[in-house]
């Protein structure tokens, strides 16, 4: 089993759950760095995973998808001063742990967990993505699935349907036809929900709905007789929220097993990083029961 982390999930989550007046010795705020080390210890603890892959976000910006869609996540502010000093610290503790982090400025870390993901698959390999992110359902097929560790919600390939509406492999054409807020992905204007789904319920594809236009009218639910022309009249912003919404899984990084394979933590790296963040007692000794629970031999 390949666990793939987004860990920009559980960092902003410690960022806004631990309060900001934890600081280091100068004076920095380390609670993000804080939280989501102890999600790591907790996970690794509870879990003894043999491969791991944690995806990092550094493309907001920079991202392909802002070359097709200059607008794309173009409404989420940056992420605070104190907040981005996090990052790179928090890459730290991953290493020092003893795991694979994952991170490209053209790519996303949906596009980083898509790649480890899929790939490890074609070896027999089946994934937990560990993440919240709904958009991460197109990458689940039989044997895999969606974690939420805070939530602790898992959601394999045959509970999506009643999850969201849609099999996995239509969350691209439902992105495409809803849209997205959250990414600011602008998708057909007057579609919600409902509507997608029930959709694709109908014509399972996008491209199937775009060659049968004129049946959309004969369908039953409020608004169906209108629908055709909006549907229409919006083509190209369908087809652009679908591109926005795939997950590119063949990014050019190192994804082998032996990439990804956990290795012993470092516990002085971990000690020494602990020093400068001003962490006290109970993060080490976390790292001590991983080390210790940590074996090659059984890995």
């Amino acid at each position: 089993m390949i666990y793939a982390i987004d860990a920009s999930v559980y960092i902003f989550r410690a960022w806004f759950s631990v309060p900001d007046t934890m600081v280091d010795v100068e004076n920095k705020p380390v609670n993000a760095l804080y939280g989501f080390t102890r999600f790591l210890g907790d996970f690794l603890e509870s879990t003894n995973p043999d491969l791991v892959a944690v995806a990092f976000d550094q493309s907001l910006g920079t991202c392909f998808r802002n070359d097709i869609y200059p607008d794309y996540k173009a409404n989420r502010d940056p992420a605070p001063e104190e907040l981005k000093q996090q990052f790179f610290r928090c890459q730290q503790i991953v290493s020092a742990l003893g795991l694979a982090d994952f991170s490209e400025p053209r790519f996303e870390a949906d596009d980083l967990i898509g790649t480890v993901i899929t790939r490890l698959r074609a070896a027999g390999v089946p994934g937990t993505i560990v993440s919240r992110d709904k958009d991460m359902v197109q990458l689940l097929t039989a044997g895999d699935v969606l974690w939420d560790y805070a939530g602790n919600r898992r959601i394999g390939y045959a509970d999506v349907p009643e999850a969201y509406g849609i099999r996995p492999e239509q969350m691209v054409d439902f992105l495409a036809l809803a849209g997205d807020a959250v990414d600011n992905i602008p998708g057909v204007r007057g579609v919600g929900k409902k509507t997608a789904s029930a959709l694709l319920a109908h014509f399972d594809s996008l491209d199937a709905l775009y060659d049968d236009l004129g049946a959309v009218s004969q369908l039953t639910f409020r608004g169906a007789k209108t629908l055709g022309a909006k549907l229409e009249s919006h083509r190209d912003s369908a087809y652009l929220s679908q591109q926005l919404s795939a997950i590119h899984c063949d990014v050019p990084v190192n994804t082998s097993r032996a990439a990804v394979k956990r290795r012993s933590p470092d516990l002085g790296t971990l000690n020494h990083l602990y020093d400068q963040a001003g962490f006290g007692s109970a993060l080490r000794r976390q790292a001590e029961r991983v080390a210790d629970q940590y074996d090659p031999a059984h890995l």
